[in-house]
């Protein structure tokens, strides 16, 4: 057990050791007030830098005397016994220096405020005897236009008749169930989502977006406060500027030099980060109308905040480390401002338009093209807000020249004024007379020319897509035999497009192919009713029925259309569109539409009793539409 046990340590070890410690404190100490790199300095300019770095006790001791006393000439360094009373001495000095420094400290702190207190009461006393002797910032001429001002705000128009037929509720939003139904299950979730809205003008885009945030508003699992903002802007104004002097959407920097910031700012040559409608969006929906008109740059800029959900600012004029430096002015170019919103894009531009990388990032939803039904349905119910009362037969009229809501609604204003000027008071009734006068005065030409539904030889109707519109084409034909000897001729409408023409020769080639009759006996005449444009080759079938028709002299049903591209072989190819080309031949009054079988999964709900039948081979398709 003795051998074992720890053996006690010199006394002069134990000594050294004590001696050790207190060397390395007071340069531990000296550090702390100097900093490192001051020490050094200080320790070269002492010519004591190289006994600092010493493993000898003595020159280190030597070393902290000359820094402590600033002595350079004193060189003697102390034995083993001197060390101890030496650093006795030293600590006593590097005492008195600590409480010199830190009582200097305090003085400075508190002059340097009694001199900033004295020094914003200068100024408030100064700034309030100039204020004092000049009257104030206002002159008799900006008081005149606060004035003015102030008596426009009391004054003002009623409310304009759009505004009184607006719909205030989702159910009075008439014509797109589906589109309310999908954009309600994107934003009233507790993930909500972008989306993009596709449609014709004047069906009801903005209005269902607003509405739908208000719904959203209600829900107990939405994220969307009651108090989420809900900004519009129109994306054909908004331009990017490569200078990047202005930006409303995004913000920008007011830099003093060029634009200035406020005035105090601009006088300390700080910079002003103004914020834009991204962050006056931040909690609930940025509403951008015509998105696909805004610029490529500023989509790709608007598409960053979207992932980073924040808005950075930069400047080459700002200091962080500038003292006058605002605190808010610090956290713009620090942390950025807040950006997280949901944006709803509106466009009447097909999806094929509109940026890759903005569809990729946003929901999908599309309008329906309004009715005339529709456009009754709403006519009806604006006139109830108007309290007034159109006639079935004045509102039936409306929807011959309109398929807007928009335009309806304003149709049925300019009736409510028509009247009441003829009756010199508000009118009650509304009725066919007033409402052609006002077509009449604006010009209008009915939106869907009348089709004779008569059998017909040598007629088809073909299907179209203008925008989001589906048109119904009439494709006349007629044959004949040769006049001349040699070939016939064939003749076509030049307006119609190159692809058109092509589809005549795959209508002439699959003809000869299942009639056997050669057609270069024959002068044949293909017209495109109204001259219209056929972009692609989906009117292939109905050209080559109303060619067939007026071979056979065998009349095709008139309640039936035709879209799909015709192969050489006979075969039904698959073409786009199918949706719109449904809901305008329903608008047209047709019962029944042939569509390739191969577009099957492109019939949308919500057809009515509309008849579709899917085809594959033209054998099928003149089984169905000749009488």
């Amino acid at each position: 057990m003795a051998d074992n046990a720890k053996k006690p340590e010199p006394k002069a070890r134990k000594q050294a050791n004590t001696l050790e410690r207190r060397v390395a404190a007071l340069h531990e100490i000296l550090m702390q007030i100097y900093g490192p790199e001051r020490l050094i300095l200080r320790a070269g300019k002492l010519q004591a830098l190289k006994y600092l770095r010493s493993d000898d006790l003595g020159l280190r001791t030597l070393a902290l005397a000359k820094l402590v006393r600033e002595d350079p000439s004193f060189n003697e360094v102390p034995t083993k016994k001197e060390i101890g009373p030496l650093l006795d001495e030293l600590e006593d000095e590097l005492a008195d220096i600590l409480a010199r420094r830190t009582l200097e400290d305090d003085l400075e702190k508190r002059i340097a405020e009694k001199m900033q207190e004295r020094h914003e009461d200068y100024v408030r006393d100064i700034r309030n005897q100039i204020l004092k002797e000049d009257g104030g910032p206002e002159t008799p001429e900006t008081l005149k236009k606060f004035a003015q001002l102030v008596k426009l705000d009391q004054s003002g128009l009623t409310q304009s008749a759009l505004e009184v037929m607006r719909p205030e509720r989702l159910e009075e939003v008439i014509g797109q169930e589906d589109a309310i139904d999908s954009l309600l299950a994107k934003l009233a979730s507790p993930y909500p989502q972008h989306v993009l809205l596709y449609g014709p003008p004047g069906v009801g885009k903005t209005t269902v977006a607003r509405l739908v945030l208000q719904v959203a508003r209600t829900v107990p699992q939405s994220p969307f406060s009651e108090e989420a903002p809900f900004v519009e802007a129109d994306g054909t104004t908004l331009r990017w500027d490569p200078r990047e002097i202005t930006n409303p959407l995004l913000g920008s920097v007011h830099d003093p030099i060029y634009q200035g910031a406020r005035r105090d700012l601009a006088e300390s040559g700080i910079p002003e980060p103004k914020t834009g409608l991204v962050t006056d969006s931040h909690g609930g929906v940025l509403f951008i109308d015509e998105i696909g008109e805004m610029d490529p740059i500023l989509q790709n800029k608007l598409l960053k905040v979207l992932e980073d959900k924040r808005v950075y600012f930069d400047s080459p004029y700002y200091d962080p480390t500038d003292p006058n430096v605002p605190k808010y002015v610090h956290k713009l170019f620090s942390e950025g401002a807040p950006a997280d919103f949901i944006l709803i894009g509106a466009t009447t531009r097909s999806p094929e338009e509109i940026s890759p990388a903005l569809r990729s990032r946003c929901a999908e939803i599309y309008f329906d093209p309004l009715t005339p039904d529709d456009i009754k349905r709403i006519v009806m119910q604006a006139a109830e807000k108007l309290q007034v009362t159109i006639t079935p037969e004045a509102a039936n009229l409306i929807g011959q020249y309109t398929l807007e809501g928009r335009k309806a609604v304003g149709l049925l204003a300019d009736a409510f004024s028509v009247a009441y000027l003829r009756r010199n008071e508000r009118p009650q009734i509304i009725d066919v007379d007033v409402m052609k006068d006002v077509i009449s005065r604006s010009r209008l030409v009915p939106v869907r020319p009348a089709i004779s539904l008569e059998p017909i030889v040598g007629r088809s109707l073909g299907l179209a897509v203008a925008g989001f519109q589906g048109l119904v084409l009439e494709i006349e034909a007629t044959v004949f035999p040769r006049e001349k000897d040699g070939e016939g001729r064939w003749r076509f409408n030049d307006t119609a497009g190159s692809m058109a023409k092509d589809s005549v020769f795959n209508a002439a080639t699959v003809l000869r192919q299942l009639t056997g009759r050669d057609l270069t006996q024959y002068d044949v005449h293909v017209n495109v009713v109204g001259g219209g444009n056929i972009d692609g080759p989906s009117a292939g079938v109905a050209i080559f029925t109303a060619i067939y028709s007026a071979l056979t002299q065998i009349p095709i049903r008139p309640t039936v259309a035709i879209t799909g591209e015709l192969s050489l072989s006979g075969r039904i190819k698959p073409v786009g569109g199918i949706p719109e080309k449904i809901f305008g031949a329903r608008q047209q009054g047709l019962s029944t539409v042939l569509v390739p079988k191969d577009n099957a999964g492109d019939v949308p709900p919500g057809i009515g009793d509309m008849k579709i039948l899917f085809v594959s081979t033209v054998e099928e398709v003149l089984a169905e539409v000749l009488v």
